[in-house]
């Protein structure tokens, strides 16, 4: 057993709709594993709103602050209620600038069972920085849709030397940097740019190449296998990392992580799913990666190459599998078959 002293301090995000579920779910296999977390649970999403009126409450944040590491489930944010997305909110608050969402074949029956790509995307710039109003024309007081998209000189090299030393780090090869720099000449522009030149101090040991956005998500779903790593911006990045979930059986199977200088967080990619919340349905495998992830991130990666390997066992069997995956098992039945192969 763990002493006390040595435990990790680790915030803890239950979350909304399904997401109490799938975290239970995940803490019963840590538990079994002994890993060595000390949970600090904090509320978020619409049950903080409820409590004190806010989706991210100031001692959630300094929950995160404090122990630098946090594991979340799915939060809502309300729609058109004046609340802003509370993982952008997170990610900025706790300068999380990136976000790491690998994608690798995991159901050998699959659409395709060679993919193993790592996405990494700038989290704090682009066009979800939120600068964004209406312009008023005549007695049409929205005629006008205006948003502005930021990119910092600093923003572009911090995540360009984050995605190269991340290659070293994992033995990762090839980096493919995706842009629109042919449409959005300063914007990805200067991104392309920054990271074309970080590349050159990697030259012989990591190679770039770059693909327009459009053509990368053609090439995707034409090959997936071709891809290492793929570097790109803000909502580009949001939008290939669920392409990329697609690929390998959906976003049940997507984990991500945000990583700053001082601190980290692991989710699952998915959303709250409130029309399964309950129903003892939902497949807590995404967050099941995270965690992996997480232990990775504390240096315990024995630990997460046996969670992973067990959550690989597990799907690849048709009996085993939830119902999202073509299969019968529930939340807590997928839990037990991933026990018994732990």
């Amino acid at each position: 057993m763990t002493s006390k002293s040595e435990l990790i301090p680790c915030t803890l995000i239950r979350g909304d709709g399904i997401g109490p579920e799938i975290v239970d779910s995940v803490l019963t296999i840590l538990d079994a594993m002994n890993a060595p977390f000390d949970w600090q649970e904090q509320s978020g999403g619409l049950n903080a709103i409820e409590s004190c009126g806010d989706p991210l409450p100031d001692a959630t944040l300094d929950s995160m602050r404090k122990t630098k590491l946090a594991l979340k489930g799915p939060l809502t944010t309300p729609i058109g209620e004046g609340f802003r997305s509370v993982n952008v909110r997170i990610r900025e608050e706790l300068g999380l600038y990136a976000n790491v969402r690998p994608g690798r074949s995991l159901i050998p029956d699959g659409k395709f069972n060679d993919v193993d790509v790592v996405l990494i995307r700038e989290n704090t710039g682009g066009f979800y920085v939120g600068v964004e109003h209406f312009i008023p024309i005549g007695n049409d007081p929205h005629a006008v849709a205006q948003a502005t998209g930021f990119l910092t000189r600093e923003i572009c090299l911090k995540i360009a030397t984050f995605a190269f030393e991340y290659a070293l780090n994992t033995n990762r090869r090839k980096i493919t940097v995706v842009h629109k720099a042919n449409i959005l000449k300063k914007l990805t522009g200067l991104f392309l740019e920054t990271v074309t030149n970080v590349s050159k101090q990697y030259a012989g040991r990591v190679e770039l190449e770059d693909r327009i956005v459009d053509n990368c998500a053609m090439q995707l779903v034409l090959n997936p296998a071709q891809f290492d790593i793929i570097l790109t911006t803000n909502m580009f990045g949001d939008i290939l990392s669920d392409e990329i979930a697609g690929l390998i059986g959906g976003l049940g199977l997507a984990p991500g992580a945000n990583i700053g200088a001082d601190a980290a967080m692991f989710e699952a990619v998915h959303g709250s799913a409130p029309d399964i919340a309950g129903k003892n349905i939902a497949n807590p495998t995404a967050l099941m990666l995270a965690a992996a992830m997480m232990l990775d991130h504390c240096n315990k990666t024995e630990m997460g190459d046996r969670l992973r390997n067990a959550i690989t066992t597990t799907v690849n069997n048709p009996a085993t599998r939830t119902r999202d995956l073509g299969g019968t098992l529930s939340t807590s039945e997928f839990t037990q078959a991933l026990l018994r192969n732990l």
